[in-house]
């Protein structure tokens, strides 16, 4: 069966000849900043795992960059979107009530953990409409203008939302950008300031929230602090629980609100159903939660969630949308729900991630291009560097690595400030046997690339 079998290439490279036909016609008709690296075109997935045109079957490291916690084509999923399929496609909440809309509001409004008893939860299409909305929401609730975000933080590529990502990259030539956007520095301790203890640290990265209110805006202007629980594209950095107790301190002090960017650490990665339950038990849950990526197994949805004050305080015409909770996809989204409930992927993102953590921290001790380890759960980032003493970014041997691993069957994709960082997003369906077979292909990669050196 394809949801159980291990990576295997049987062209003489790749792409093989189909696939290198269908990427020929892709750069003819599709603009080439949407941007892709990998020598593969899907023909059909299952689990942690996908063939392609030519029969080579690829092991998915990335799952559409934390798409596909329940992993490709999960039976359930396909079973009740054919369901909903043969009842009606569309029904715009703004028009007419369809029950699956208000299901899945009610099941996240009893699972999202905000502050507060009473919840109410609405969608959208993508993260970055996610994030975005969170913002409306915050700023009508508090009748101010300005936000805060992060160093590192990656929203999305809406005209805020690049406004709100740190790394320009993202947003090369699209400005100007909305203003009242202001930033502080991420909890980053790994390349915290040279000398510095890790609780000296914190009060550090604590210190640039008060820099932002003495230099930007002062706090009774800001209506949200913006933070993801654990990094995604700044290099899979979990915020520090202390620094977060600190934000949520400044946030309640001045009647900000905490919002959490859960789009790529929710449902499931992170050994929690959401990240943000890390904060709760440790009594400093945020006040909205975004949330996107495996929320329906792949089909665009996206939901915002918070106590019910706030989001009664939101103007009638100023959210919602044409498309925003489909049916299909809210379908989809209580049946993700209900897997991972039942099968206990939370739990088995925690078994993923002490397995993963265990070679890494081995190739730590023994391959000096290691850097640093860290993540929660199944959300694991590995850090390059040219030597472990100088830390220097090496974004040259991350790219190779993950051209050398594609040609092996693994996809792994870079993240990183500095491109250097190489992410763990497999689906939490992934088999001990392929997650062992992957972690083979990944450590012969660096042995080979790094034997060159």
């Amino acid at each position: 069966m394809l949801n159980e079998a291990l990576p295997n290439i049987i062209t003489e490279s790749v792409p093989g000849p189909k696939a290198a036909a269908v990427i020929a016609r892709r750069h003819n008709n599709v603009p080439d900043a949407i941007g892709c690296v990998y020598p593969a075109v899907i023909k059909k997935g299952a689990g942690a795992v996908f063939e392609d045109v030519d029969g080579n079957i690829f092991l998915d490291w990335i799952g559409g960059v934390g798409v596909l916690n329940i992993g490709y084509s999960h039976p359930e999923i396909v079973s009740v979107v054919k369901e909903q399929a043969e009842n009606y496609f569309h029904a715009m909440q703004n028009i007419t009530t369809h029950e699956g809309y208000v299901a899945l509001a009610e099941k996240m409004n009893e699972i999202v953990p905000v502050k507060g008893t009473k919840k109410r939860t609405f969608f959208a299409n993508s993260g970055a409409e996610a994030d975005e909305n969170a913002v409306k929401v915050a700023k009508a609730f508090t009748g101010r203008k300005n936000i805060i975000v992060f160093s590192g933080a990656f929203h999305g590529r809406t005209t805020l939302t690049m406004a709100m990502t740190s790394k320009k990259a993202y947003a090369k030539g699209m400005g100007p950008f909305p203003d009242g956007i202001y930033r502080a520095e991420f909890p980053y301790l790994y390349r915290k300031p040279k000398g510095m203890t890790e609780e000296d640290a914190i009060s550090f990265y604590v210190e640039s929230i008060y820099k932002v209110f003495e230099q930007c805006a002062p706090a009774e202007d800001i209506a949200a602090i913006v933070v993801e629980p654990l990094q995604g594209e700044g290099g899979f950095i979990p915020a520090p629980i202390e620094w977060v107790k600190a934000v949520r301190k400044i946030c309640d002090e001045t009647g900000i609100l905490l919002v959490a960017d859960e789009v790529q650490s929710g449902f499931c990665r992170t050994g929690r159903f959401f990240a943000s339950e890390y904060w709760a038990e440790a009594g400093c849950a945020p006040d909205i939660i975004s949330a996107a990526k495996s929320i329906a197994a792949g089909l665009p949805l996206s939901a915002i969630t918070a106590r019910e004050e706030i989001m009664q305080s939101v103007p009638s015409g100023t959210i919602g949308g044409t498309f925003c909770g489909n049916p299909l996809a809210c379908a989809a989204a209580l049946k993700v729900i209900e897997i991972m409930q039942r099968d206990h992927l939370a739990e088995r993102a925690c078994e993923i991630g002490k397995k993963v953590m265990t070679r890494y921290k081995k190739w730590e001790s023994g391959y000096s291009c290691v850097g640093d380890v860290r993540g929660l759960g199944a959300m694991i980032g590995i850090e390059f560097v040219t030597d472990q003493t100088s830390k220097t970014p090496d974004a040259k041997l991350t790219a190779a690595l993950v051209q050398e691993c594609a040609k092996h069957g693994l996809l792994v994709e870079s993240a990183g400030v500095y491109s250097n960082v190489i992410r763990f997003l497999a689906p939490l369906v992934i088999t001990d046997t392929q997650l062992e077979a992957g972690l083979d292909i990944f450590e012969a990669a660096i042995a080979k690339l790094t034997a060159v050196k």
